[in-house]
């Protein structure tokens, strides 16, 4: 795949993320409209299953909408409302301190760039990338395993991390689609692009794919 072949590619990563069902973080952006629970949805959702997010995000949200909502209940009551999301522990204590932190440093203000979404407890450049696209509406890449493992299997890059796959990517990839290329890439990766035994029969991208194990 060649960076000339990136519209006809991402017209068609589009129609097949049209085909299934979003993953959650989008849910949730679309639903809410909001870019604090979109944050607090993808704090939970990190090595923890889009079922398991979405469950613990509706318990969540039906008592936590403002960082207000966030200081006033108790940590054990938020440990049981976002249990068994993965490492719901250290999570309720990131959530738990998150209050604070944007008083302290944004005048309670969730700021609206990755750097600053940085400084927040929890928050690392893929929260802070997914936030910035999703809850915002800005240009953003947030690459996850998904992004970074299928950016590799096409060619569109050759990095080790993330970050790398990151910083690539917003080298040569048309702004245009920064938004979108998380959320159309995850869901290619959870339904067809899987880690192992990719399913390359049928792959509406695999004419542009490298790796396509036909």
């Amino acid at each position: 795949m060649t960076s000339s072949d990136i519209p006809a590619v991402n017209r068609l990563l589009k129609q097949a993320f049209h085909s299934v069902k979003a993953p959650i973080i989008d849910l949730v952006a679309i639903q809410t409209r909001d870019p604090f629970r979109v944050l607090l949805g993808t704090i939970l959702s990190a090595r923890t299953k889009d079922a398991c997010t979405a469950a613990a995000c509706e318990r969540l949200f039906q008592k936590v909408t403002t960082p207000a909502d966030l200081r006033r209940i108790p940590r054990t009551e938020l440990e049981q409302t976002i249990y068994p999301v993965g490492f719901f522990r250290d999570k309720a204590r990131h959530l738990k301190a998150l209050p604070d932190v944007l008083d302290a440093k944004f005048g309670g203000v969730l700021p609206d760039t990755v750097e600053a979404l940085c400084e927040l407890p929890g928050v690392g450049r893929k929260t802070a990338n997914l936030v910035v696209a999703l809850g915002f509406g800005k240009p953003a890449i947030c690459v996850d395993v998904h992004v970074h493992r299928i950016s590799n299997r096409l060619g569109l890059v050759q990095t080790k991390t993330p970050y790398d796959t990151e910083m690539a990517l917003r080298a040569f990839l048309p702004v245009r689609y920064w938004i979108t290329w998380n959320s159309y890439l995850v869901s290619f990766g959870q339904t067809r692009c899987t880690p192992r035994s990719p399913r390359c029969a049928g792959c509406p991208i695999a004419a542009y794919c490298p790796s396509c194990q036909l």
